[in-house]
């Protein structure tokens, strides 16, 4: 069972702002979604983030995970 204990709550514009540290880049929009993008490692990384105020943490783990991205580089970049 994954643990989800660490995962802060955080907003869609937050986990934008990281992945964008990481290299990804705003390719589209669409309501209240956000598609972002990234070529990385011979492969293409695709992730839309929904642009609530609090993501739940399965949408989170979701995201992470479609990013390419570990749990603790996601935690470190929402930090900086």
């Amino acid at each position: 069972m994954v643990c989800f204990l660490r995962l802060p709550v955080v907003s869609g514009w937050d986990v934008v702002r990281a992945l964008e540290k990481a290299g990804f880049r705003v390719v589209g929009r669409k309501g209240s979604h956000v598609r972002l993008k990234r070529k990385a490692e011979g492969r293409v990384y695709i992730v839309v983030v929904p642009l609530h105020r609090e993501l739940k943490r399965g949408t989170l783990m979701s995201i992470i995970r479609r990013s390419g991205l570990s749990r603790e580089e996601f935690i470190r970049l929402l930090e900086l």
